[in-house]
């Protein structure tokens, strides 16, 4: 099969002596994977079983009256079945991962052997308080250094992942203006330059969301932000570092308009990453914040389940945040639950989970605090930082970067595709650079830049990773701005061609179905 100069290759035709019907679309060592009904069937099992006796069912009317439907594999098919399909996945085990706004880190297999310890990996929340006192040991210790690198006053660790934290530092607002008597106040503003998630945890919780315009070189309009303050204000969600990459240096400003006006400043911290152990929030005036325990401490993105995201809070806050949390009461660690608040916490809003938050991703997290220590935390910063610009200063000249004069960017690196050939876009660029073996960047976000690429490649990555893939990157935007038209029909190398991203949006098959007799003999 033939590949041009520009690094493509026509549409798969069928082989010498092949038809196109019989080619099997397998690439090289990437086989073709079909679904896993189409390669075992629901007459036949895998695995002999004896006849037995069958004890009569407990089940009742909840007994399955209809076959169950899944197809019998044998191991060795199960086997090559789920490891080829893996196959096809991309992780940052494999390369870098350059989604902005979303950090994608590696996670050191240290973390990972400290939460298998027996004692962390079978803990259960339904244990006695009295034979889980490593883990609360855990809880606490994590709690100390979150609410220290931040300079808050306590922390609340039951939510479960960022947006779940958004949600608890709303209500906690909520619950502090009811308590002085100021329901009324039903308007948050957000700027343009806020994480997406902000505005919708804001109207999840009842508020009216207005938003607030963002300057040319990207970060909020202040005045407009101060000039918009009034008695049916009751916050502003901010997120800093914002989503265009720039640190927000009137946040102690709008912070003490906000106060005086009566609000509370909520800051979206999932790009914490940027500023850990150089900058504490407490110290701007932020009176709530989220942590993505995934994005700064290096827990598993989700984990394959519930992440974590806890919340900071000022001390305005502290006596309105949610149950339960753990406390040191002499040589033991407790958890304080609704019966046993007292005063000190008495104008809780109530429980996020039914638990006290995810182990597995607090053992981690502290490991990679301890790990680190003070210098190294501060060290993550600065890299992750340098990384950034050194990718935005690297393409300069190749993609067009709206804010590379508002200063050093911090995190991420903002691009847009004003200066690609007519007819071709951003999408073009994201499938371009899947041929090139990378992930694409996060694309189209924020709304604020047309056509929007966000780089954010974290501290992990070295220089030379970085150079593989700024060059990668350079090569997909010089063809894109030559008008290369091969350009338009990539991935060429993929699993998987270019989809129609319209009809998949609109027409998903997300579940199958066997196809009829007819079509199936076509």
């Amino acid at each position: 099969m033939s590949i041009n100069q520009s690094g493509w290759r026509p549409e798969m035709t069928a082989r010498s002596g092949e038809t196109a019907a019989t080619f099997t679309g397998n690439r090289a060592l990437m086989l073709e994977e079909a679904l896993i009904f189409e390669i075992g069937d629901t007459e036949t099992t895998g695995v002999d079983f004896a006849e037995g006796d069958v004890a009569g069912s407990r089940l009742g009317d909840l007994g399955r009256k209809a076959p169950i439907g899944l197809p019998g594999l044998a191991e060795p098919e199960a086997v090559r079945h789920y490891t080829r399909l893996s196959r096809q996945n991309y992780a940052i085990d494999l390369g870098l991962f350059p989604l902005g706004s979303c950090t994608m880190k590696h996670n050191p297999r240290l973390n990972e052997k400290m939460a298998r310890l027996p004692g962390f990996a079978d803990v259960h929340p339904l244990q006695p308080v009295d034979t889980v006192q490593g883990a609360l040991e855990v809880i606490h210790q994590l709690s100390h250094w979150l609410v220290t690198l931040t300079g808050m006053t306590s922390v609340a660790m039951s939510p479960k992942a960022g947006a779940h934290g958004e949600l608890c530092g709303i209500l906690a607002i909520k619950a502090a203006l009811e308590a002085r008597g100021e329901g009324h106040r039903k308007v948050i503003l957000v700027p343009e330059s806020a994480h997406g998630t902000n505005p919708a945890t804001a109207a999840f919780a009842g508020f009216a969301v207005e938003d607030i315009p963002a300057t040319a070189d990207g970060r909020v309009d202040t005045a407009a932000l101060i000039a918009r303050l009034g008695p049916d204000v009751a916050g502003v969600m901010i997120t800093n570092p914002n989503t265009c990459g720039l640190f927000e240096r009137d946040l102690r400003t709008i912070s003490d308009a906000v106060h005086d006006a009566g609000g509370y400043v909520y800051c979206d911290g999932a790009n914490f990453n940027a500023i850990v152990g150089r900058v504490r929030p407490g110290d701007l005036g932020v009176d709530a914040m989220h942590i993505n325990l995934h994005k700064t401490f290096s827990t598993p993105h989700g984990g394959g389940g519930p992440g974590s995201g806890p919340v900071v809070f000022s001390e305005a806050l502290t006596p309105f945040a949610p149950l339960p949390f753990v406390e040191r009461q002499g040589e033991q660690f407790v958890l304080v639950e609704e019966e046993t608040a007292g005063e000190h916490h008495a104008g809780s809003f109530g429980r996020m989970v039914a638990f006290h938050g995810q182990m597995g991703m607090f053992t981690r997290a502290l490991t990679y605090i301890l790990s680190h220590g003070a210098d190294g935390l501060k060290q993550v910063a600065e890299d992750a930082v340098l990384n950034a610009n050194y990718v935005l200063r690297s393409l300069e000249g190749t993609l067009d970067a709206p804010f590379a004069g508002a200063g050093p960017c911090m995190h991420e690196a903002i691009f847009s595709d004003a200066n690609l050939a007519e007819g071709f876009s951003t999408l073009d660029i994201a499938k371009g650079l899947i041929d090139e073996g990378f992930h694409p960047m996060t694309v189209y976000f924020p709304l604020v830049v047309h056509g929007a690429m966000l780089v954010e490649p974290t501290e992990t990555e070295s220089k030379a990773a970085l150079d593989q893939f700024i060059g990668a990157l350079r090569h997909v935007a010089e063809r894109a701005k030559a008008g290369d038209a091969a350009l338009k029909s990539a991935p060429h190398f993929a699993p998987r061609a270019r989809l129609d991203e319209t009809q998949a949006a609109r027409k998903p098959v997300l579940v199958w179905k066997e196809r009829p007799l007819a079509e199936a003999a076509e």
